[in-house]
């Protein structure tokens, strides 16, 4: 190869060399102009209160309140005064149960609660799991049946199985609570045989643990399913007293 060759082949790679960084550069300028992408949906809001669009019909006579109070003179019943703010299960607080639209697997669920004196819901996760939900004020020792304590399952008239409260944790009715639930949905294979039984991970109730890997090996008392599946929605208990809800926030989660 001649002189003049060697230079012609080194001058055509320094323009390749030079040709393929200005299109780097001008790949980068461009990542740099154009807007980033909108997060990710991490979060939803079945209830907050505002809007009855996160449940599925028929609602029975679940409905949207302003203020929901005890009453003074009967502190079993809730006050409602009209307009928006939180849920209620009616007038009388007796209607059927509430689902959902949105179906979880692994969730992270925040949920805010009142009950008036005496009286009793639940929280069923894939409408098979319930987290009781009972005015336990005060209670010195407490069983699965009182307020956060994972239910109760049912077969041939008895029951057994459920989980206690690690604490009670309860504040006085009328009192606004909370739940902070990380629930890990049952595995199936291939087949869609179970291999994993359902598991509330871990329950924080108005800032102190009450539960920590409790094991759910069937649908609890009273759920909505006797099946069990990967995936179901939220069901509010609506029938055994008067209960609110000021919000409920879902966040799906992965969890190992």
């Amino acid at each position: 190869m001649s002189f003049f060759d060697t230079i012609s082949k080194a001058l055509r790679l320094a323009k390749g060399l030079l040709l393929q960084a200005g299109v780097l550069a001008l790949g980068q300028a461009q990542a740099q102009l154009a807007p980033p992408p909108p997060p990710a949906k991490t979060s939803i809001i079945v209830s907050n209160g505002k809007s009855l669009d996160g449940w599925r019909a028929p609602l029975g006579d679940w409905k949207l309140a302003k203020v929901a109070t005890p009453l003074p003179d009967n502190p079993k019943a809730l006050a409602l005064s009209v307009g928006t703010g939180v849920l209620v299960n009616g007038d009388k607080g007796r209607t059927g149960n509430l689902f959902s639209k949105h179906e979880h697997g692994d969730v992270m669920v925040a949920i805010e609660y009142m009950v008036p004196q005496g009286s009793n819901s639940g929280i069923y996760f894939q409408g098979r799991y319930e987290i009781q939900i009972l005015d336990s004020y005060g209670k010195e020792k407490v069983t699965s049946g009182d307020n956060g304590g994972v239910y109760e399952q049912w077969t041939n008239g008895k029951g057994f199985g459920g989980a206690a409260p690690i604490k009670n944790a309860s504040k006085p009715p009328g009192d606004w609570q909370k739940f902070i639930v990380t629930f890990r949905a049952p595995r199936f294979d291939k087949a869609g045989k179970k291999i994993e039984n359902a598991r509330f991970v871990k329950v924080i109730h108005n800032g102190q643990l009450i539960h920590y890997n409790v094991e759910v090996t069937g649908p609890t008392r009273a759920a909505a399913f006797n099946d069990e599946k990967p995936n179901g929605p939220l069901m509010l208990q609506g029938d055994h007293g008067p209960v609110a809800f000021r919000k409920i926030v879902l966040k799906p989660v992965k969890l190992d």
